[in-house]
């Protein structure tokens, strides 16, 4: 969908007629300070397409690997009704990352070399889908808190510099929107029932809030690519910023909720206008997205039993659409 009436990088109609390395940076510089999109016909630096490269794909590998912490649970859900909505939401997240994919592929690289980073571990994906889901409320939680944290740091991506990313979080956030309410409304369902759901929902926020927070990545102070794509207006929001702004919005709706936020330093403070909250491990964050959290190799052997398990369909389509081409060939000839 997003290559459609685009003269992709490295086409001849890409390619610049006049003017050099210089002139070319100079006029991409104009349009980064006069906050104005870059498409992929546009030339750009190549340490921004390859920041966009692992920025997109690294994404769409997070909503792939997403799809599974939850669809463990389609099978095991407590009603008709709540497994219909998780099957439409796992079907969305399958979604979000063909839409990113096909993003990343106008920066001239191929769904074939990032599916095979991902599976070789040369890219990473959120930290978040590394843990488990031992409950039905882990379900629930994950809309909310996971979904939540999402929303939070994927709506400033909709004014992305780079249009296809961009015009592809347009969708993916109000998809998002929807998947964070349903999971608050399944535990308040939860909630309003027995003790033992009561205690079950507490537990699943005890063990989720603080890998949730991880998710918006290291300190500012400690990412070394957070300013680079803030000049280049591929993020627009640092990573405590966004940080902050979950916590004080999370805070007021675990009131409603009726559950405690597992945090002992978690308190207002009148002189900031924010919830301070306690540090967190930033051991376990770099453990875990460096391959040693509690689920890595089990979604990782996961997405590469799929991938090589649907060999066939993939080969299959392929031929279909070389017999489809070779017919048209043929009346064209006729």
């Amino acid at each position: 969908m997003y290559t459609q009436s685009l003269d992709l990088p490295g086409n001849p109609a890409s390619v610049t007629a006049a003017g050099d390395d210089a002139s070319r940076q100079a006029a991409f510089d104009a349009r980064m300070a006069a906050d104005n999109k870059i498409e992929p016909q546009d030339w750009m630096p190549q340490a921004y397409r390859k920041t966009l490269v692992r920025q997109i794909s690294q994404h769409a590998h997070s909503e792939i690997v997403g799809m599974l912490p939850e669809g463990n649970w389609i099978s095991r859900a407590p009603s008709l009704k709540r497994k219909a909505i998780l099957l439409a939401k796992v079907q969305d997240e399958g979604g979000h990352g063909l839409y990113l994919y096909s993003a990343a592929e106008t920066l001239n690289t191929s769904r074939d070399e990032m599916v095979d980073a991902l599976h070789t571990g040369r890219a990473k994906y959120s930290s978040i889908f590394n843990y488990p889901t031992l409950t039905w409320a882990d379900v629930g939680v994950i809309g909310w808190l996971v979904d939540g944290a999402a929303i939070m740091n994927q709506i400033p991506l909709c004014r992305c510099s780079y249009g296809p990313y961009a015009r592809a979080m347009i969708r993916i956030c109000k998809e998002e929107s929807f998947h964070q309410r349903q999971g608050f409304d399944a535990l308040l369902a939860m909630m309003r029932g027995t003790d033992a759901q009561r205690e079950m929902v507490q537990d699943a926020v005890d063990r989720w809030w603080f890998p949730v927070l991880m998710m918006f990545g290291p300190p500012d102070s400690a990412s070394t690519n957070s300013a680079q794509t803030m000049a280049w207006g591929i993020k627009r929001i640092s990573n405590d910023d966004l940080r902050q702004k979950f916590v004080d919005a999370t805070v007021e709706q675990a009131k409603v909720l009726g559950v405690t936020l597992p945090d002992p330093g978690l308190q207002w403070n009148v002189e900031r206008g924010h919830y301070d909250y306690s540090p967190l491990d930033w051991d376990e964050f770099w453990r875990v997205i460096n391959g040693d959290g509690p689920c890595n190799r089990e979604r990782l052997a996961t997405r590469v039993k799929a991938h090589e398990d649907g060999a066939w369909v993939r080969e299959a389509a392929l031929a279909h659409a070389a017999k489809q081409a070779a017919r048209e060939t043929q009346r064209e000839a006729a």
